[in-house]
C-alpha cells in the first residue's frame, strides 16, 4: 500500500480523509476511521467491478467483521432510480441492518449517490465509505456528501447530503477504465481550473495528456488537487446556499442534456460536463462577461483531449428541440423563483453565479450548439 496523499474534508465532527494512492483496496480495512471489530459491513457494487467488492470483504474481515453482504448493481444512470433505492434498503434490512453497520459503496458516481442516499435514510442513518473507482468518482462526486437519485422530471431531484465517513481512492483501479471513461472523469479536473485557479488550467493544457496516460505523479496530483478544492469549498459551504454551486459549473446545461438523452447511456455524465462548461463560456463571451478567446480556449482545450463540445456532437442526436432542453433547465434543482441558475465566468478561473440570465440568450447559445459538429 502507498499512499500519496491525504486530503482532509473540514467539518467539525463530520471532518474525513480522503486518502490517494496505489494498492488500496487490499488495505481497505486499514483505513477505516473505527474498529470494524463485530461490525456488519454492506458492500454495494457496481457490477463492472464487483471483484473489488470480494478484495474489499477480505480486507474487513481480516480487521474483524461480523460480516460482509455484498449486493452488485448494473453500471449506469438507470441505477439511481427510485426503484433501485427500494431494492438496496430492502437488502440491508433483510441482513440485519443496525445502527453499528455501515455501508461501502465501491464503483462510479451512482453507485455512490445512491448507496450514500440509501445510508442517509435506512434506520435514519448509517456510516458509510465511499470507494470510487471511476476518475470522475475520485474527482468529484466521492466527495462533499451529496446523495441522490434521478426523477423522470430531471436528475438528481431526490436526495440529502450525508457525509461519508471515509473516502478510500485508489489510483490504480482506473487503469482498467475504457478511455471514454477516463476522458469524462477529466472534464470535472478541468472544472476546477475554471472555477477558481487558472494556474491549475495552465497546468493541464501543458501536462493533461500525462493526466489521462495516467502517469503516476500527474494522476496524483490532478486527483489531489481536485479534492482540495472540492473541500475547500465545501467546508465553507456544506449544503450549497451560496458558493459550493460554484461546482456546478456546465451541469445545467449537462444535466438538461443528461435529461434529454433520457441516461440511455449515448451521453457520460462528464461528457455532458464539457458540453456544459463549452456552453457557459460562450454564453459568457455572448453576455460580454469573458472574452471570447477564453471561450475558444476552453473548448480547444477539452475537444483536443477528446471531449465532445458541442450538443451537435451527441450522437444518436437528442430528439429534444430547444425549447424542451431550455425547458429541463428551468426545473433543475438549482432553480429558483422559476428562474435557470448557471454558473458563468469573467475568465478562466473566475466564475460566479448568476441567477437573472435572459432565457432568449441561452436559447441561441443553445441553437448554435446543435447545429455545430463541434
Amino acid at each position: 500500500m502507498e499512499i500519496l496523499h491525504k486530503v482532509p474534508v473540514g467539518l467539525g465532527k463530520r471532518s474525513y480523509t480522503i486518502n490517494i494512492g496505489r494498492g488500496l483496496l487490499n488495505h481497505a480495512g486499514d483505513l477505516l476511521p473505527f474498529d470494524a471489530k463485530g461490525r456488519l459491513m454492506f458492500v454495494l457494487a457496481d457490477e463492472n467491478v464487483s471483484e473489488y467488492a470480494n478484495t474489499v470483504c477480505a480486507s474487513l474481515k481480516a480487521r474483524g467483521a461480523r460480516a460482509c453482504h455484498v449486493l452488485t448493481l448494473p453500471a449506469g444512470e438507470k441505477s439511481k432510480s427510485m426503484a433501485e433505492l427500494e431494492r438496496v434498503l430492502a437488502w440491508m434490512l433483510d441482513n440485519g441492518v443496525d445502527r453499528q453497520s455501515v455501508l461501502i459503496a465501491i464503483g462510479g458516481g451512482v453507485i455512490g449517490d445512491l448507496g450514500g442516499f440509501a445510508a442517509a435514510i435506512v434506520l435514519r442513518g448509517i456510516p458509510f465509505i465511499q470507494i470510487p473507482t471511476t476518475l470522475l468518482a475520485q474527482v468529484d462526486s466521492s466527495v462533499g456528501g451529496k446523495t441522490g437519485i434521478n426523477m423522470p422530471q430531471g436528475k438528481n431531484m431526490v436526495g440529502s447530503f450525508h457525509q461519508p465517513v471515509a473516502v478510500i481512492t485508489d489510483l490504480e483501479v482506473l487503469e482498467t477504465l475504457p478511455r471514454r471513461e477516463l476522458l469524462a472523469g477529466y472534464a470535472e479536473i478541468v472544472k476546477y481550473g475554471l472555477i477558481n485557479d487558472p494556474e491549475f488550467f495552465i497546468w493541464l493544457e501543458k501536462d493533461g495528456g500525462k493526466v489521462t496516460a495516467l502517469d503516476t505523479a500527474a494522476i496524483a496530483r490532478a486527483v489531489a488537487t481536485s479534492c482540495r478544492k472540492k473541500a475547500e469549498i465545501v467546508a465553507a459551504d456544506e449544503t450549497e446556499q451560496g458558493q459550493r454551486a460554484l461546482l456546478n459549473l456546465g451541469h445545467t446545461f449537462g444535466h438538461a442534456l443528461e435529461a434529454a438523452a433520457g441516461y440511455d447511456g449515448r451521453l457520460l455524465h462528464g461528457e455532458a460536463v464539457a458540453i456544459g462548461m463549452a456552453l457557459a463560456f460562450q454564453l459568457s463571451s455572448r453576455l460580454g462577461h469573458c472574452s471570447q478567446d477564453d471561450a475558444d480556449r476552453v473548448k480547444k482545450h477539452l475537444s483536443q483531449t477528446g471531449l465532445p463540445v458541442s450538443i451537435g456532437m451527441i450522437q444518436p442526436k437528442l430528439a429534444a428541440n430547444d425549447s424542451e432542453l431550455l425547458n429541463y433547465m428551468l426545473h433543475d434543482k438549482k432553480a429558483a423563483g422559476g428562474r435557470a441558475v448557471f454558473i458563468l465566468a469573467r475568465g478562466i478561473g473566475k466564475s460566479y453565479i448568476d441567477k437573472n440570465v435572459d432565457m432568449k440568450d441561452v436559447q441561441q447559445v443553445v441553437l448554435h450548439s446543435m447545429k455545430g459538429a463541434a
